[in-house]
């Protein structure tokens, strides 16, 4: 019976379909405001209301809201109408309780623009409160129905579109911006991925090269280089990170070429190893005896000999490389333009999301820390069977 395959290389299909595909699918920019800052899942429950949207257009004039919650924190009305009659237009409010507003109106010209935010003092002074007043409380003085409806001549063209920001949003909620969490989760897949898939093959090529090299040349060469590889192995990794972030800069690929450059040296030794013991093989003297030169020996048949090697070493070094890239972003060491599960973590913390008990800012970023962690060792380990198959649980025996 054939043995179905590894969970992790199934999940590792999964993540890439999700990065690949998920940014381009998400509904407009993932740094938008979506609704209220801190608003929880709209599945958590509670007294908050949804967000709630409607439009004008020629073809519907008004817009019916059956509330039945509080008053809104704020109110958008954007967009803009096209008339072919020079006739007066009013945006009129009506409350549940037969009270009536005009928030704007228009005469004029064909193009009309509009653009209304409930916190701003003019719209304030125009329904005749002060400017430090609550115009949502005016507008929604009790719970029922509210319309708002477009008095005179029909458009010809054009839209109005209002949004009442929810107290719940989605299936993660919304972040310190009011900026769609999962979306946020979404993208950083594939910037995780991103970090932790180029710095390890760059850091595995360097160590590939330099481990081979050191490994069949032997004598001063080799030990010169294996000190060199010591002292950089007892040097304090996280130090070292940010002093290159602060002169290299924040940029994504600045933070590949630095965890590259700082996470060869475990490869070179492995790689050194296994070099070690194959140039004094039969059959590589053979080779030599036969007038074959160092670099015919290292790429035709050592370096074949060390991939499996250097596969287990890539398929380990991404969750190194994934850790690293989310601690500095942690930090605030990473681009602030750059979404990633550690800018989220950064950004959480610095605004005070561990404190509010905003929980769907926290967990949603760890947990796919640690699962695309988990993942790339457990494919590691599998490689590593491949390679070795001693490693298995008494299969090699």
């Amino acid at each position: 019976m054939r043995k179905p395959p590894r969970w992790s290389f199934m999940a590792f299909l999964l993540i890439l379909a999700v990065a690949a595909a998920g940014p381009p699918m998400l509904p407009g920019d993932p740094g938008r405001t979506m609704a209220k800052p801190f608003a929880p899942p709209a599945w958590s429950g509670g007294d908050a209301p949804p967000p709630f949207s409607g439009a004008i257009t020629p073809a519907s004039r008004e817009i019916t809201i059956d509330w039945k919650w509080d008053a809104p924190e704020n109110l958008t009305l954007k967009g803009q109408l096209a008339f072919d009659e020079d006739s007066p237009v009013r945006l009129v409010w009506t409350t549940a309780e037969g009270g009536s507003f005009t928030l704007a109106s228009f005469r004029g010209g064909s193009l009309w623009e509009v653009d209304l935010d409930a916190r701003d003092m003019a719209f304030k002074t125009g329904l005749g409160i002060p400017p430090f007043a609550s115009a949502t409380s005016l507008l929604f003085p009790g719970r029922g129905v509210q319309t708002l409806s477009l008095e005179g001549p029909a458009p010809s063209g054009g839209s109005l579109d209002l949004a009442l920001p929810g107290g719940r949003w989605g299936l993660l909620g919304t972040d310190q911006r009011g900026r769609d969490v999962l979306s946020l989760f979404i993208v950083g897949v594939r910037v995780s991925l991103l970090v932790g898939i180029s710095a390890t093959l760059l850091a595995s090529l360097l160590g590939l090269s330099i481990g081979l090299t050191s490994g069949y040349l032997g004598g001063a060469a080799d030990a010169l280089i294996m000190r060199a590889v010591d002292v950089l192995l007892s040097i304090p990794v996280l130090p070292i990170l940010m002093v290159f972030v602060g002169i290299w800069g924040k940029g994504l690929w600045q933070l590949v070429m630095i965890l590259g450059l700082f996470s060869w040296m475990g490869t070179a030794r492995t790689v050194r190893s296994l070099a070690l013991s194959l140039r004094e093989s039969c059959y590589v003297e053979n080779l030599r005896s036969l007038g074959a030169g160092p670099w015919y020996i290292l790429y035709r048949h050592l370096l074949p000999e060390a991939m499996p090697v250097v596969l287990a070493a890539v398929s380990l070094g991404v969750p190194g490389a994934i850790l690293a890239e989310a601690g500095l972003s942690f930090l605030g060491l990473s681009d602030p333009r750059v979404i990633s599960w550690g800018r989220m973590l950064h950004e959480a913390h610095g605004f005070g999301a561990f404190t509010a008990g905003a929980w769907w800012l926290i967990i949603p970023p760890g947990l796919g820390i640690s699962l695309i962690c988990l993942v790339f060792l457990d494919m590691g380990r599998a490689i590593e069977e491949m390679a070795d198959p001693r490693l298995k649980g008494g299969g090699g025996r």
